[in-house]
């Protein structure tokens, strides 16, 4: 069995340094900062989406700057504004230890993911890191895990996507997945059911139950 973990929400709760970078970029380009209950609905989309909805715009070079100026907070301080779940190292090991192959199937820029992951000690559990490109190349889930079983040759039914966003769950189901949405990271259990989601877990010990028992 192959499983594809989501970061943001699902590994790690990377909240404090996504938003403050967020508000960070609107401060850069002359916008009105705004408070954290405003700005969670945005943990989890790519960053272009993200900047094109709160900017109202979808003019390139305006979000490209945007997701420039986040850049300049988020590669120094961000990155490191962020906690591993209680429960997920040991959910990833016991994982490894009964054989499954892990991955990371991250929207984040693929550099950041792998600082992330290395940071909290966590690379030893996953077989490789995929996320997208700072050009925002394979920002799209459904694109992104199909990059994944592409390059890994992974069969879809033995693989499943674990994840917290409707945006997993749509990728996963698109590539003919199994998915998994958590409860402890930034969606909640109506988006993720009206995703399509497969199973819900609400803490990692029951997804550790789930992945085990098949």
């Amino acid at each position: 069995m192959t499983v594809l973990f989501d970061l943001d929400g699902t590994l790690t709760d990377s909240k404090a340094g996504i938003l403050a970078s967020i508000n960070h970029a609107l401060f850069r380009l002359g916008k009105r900062e705004l408070p954290v209950e405003e700005l969670t609905a945005y943990l989890g989309p790519p960053l272009q989406h993200t900047f094109g909805d709160l900017l109202d715009t979808d003019d390139d070079e305006v979000i490209a700057a945007a997701v420039a100026a986040y850049r300049e907070r988020f590669a120094v301080k961000g990155l490191f504004e962020n906690e591993v779940y209680p429960g997920i190292p040991d959910l990833l090991q016991e994982l490894c230890t009964v054989g499954t192959d892990l991955y990371v199937a991250t929207s984040k820029p693929v550099i950041y993911a792998r600082q992330i992951i290395e940071h909290f000690n966590l690379e030893k559990f996953f077989r490789g890191i995929y996320g997208s490109e700072m050009d925002g190349r394979r920002s799209d889930k459904e694109e992104l895990i199909a990059h994944v079983i592409e390059q890994e040759n992974l069969s879809a039914e033995e693989t499943w996507m674990i994840g917290d966003r409707r945006h997993d769950v749509i990728g996963g189901r698109a590539n003919d997945l199994r998915t998994v949405g958590v409860l402890w990271g930034y969606g909640s259990r109506e988006e993720l059911v009206t995703a399509g989601v497969s199973h819900i877990c609400e803490e990692p010990r029951g997804l550790q139950i789930l992945l085990t028992e098949q």
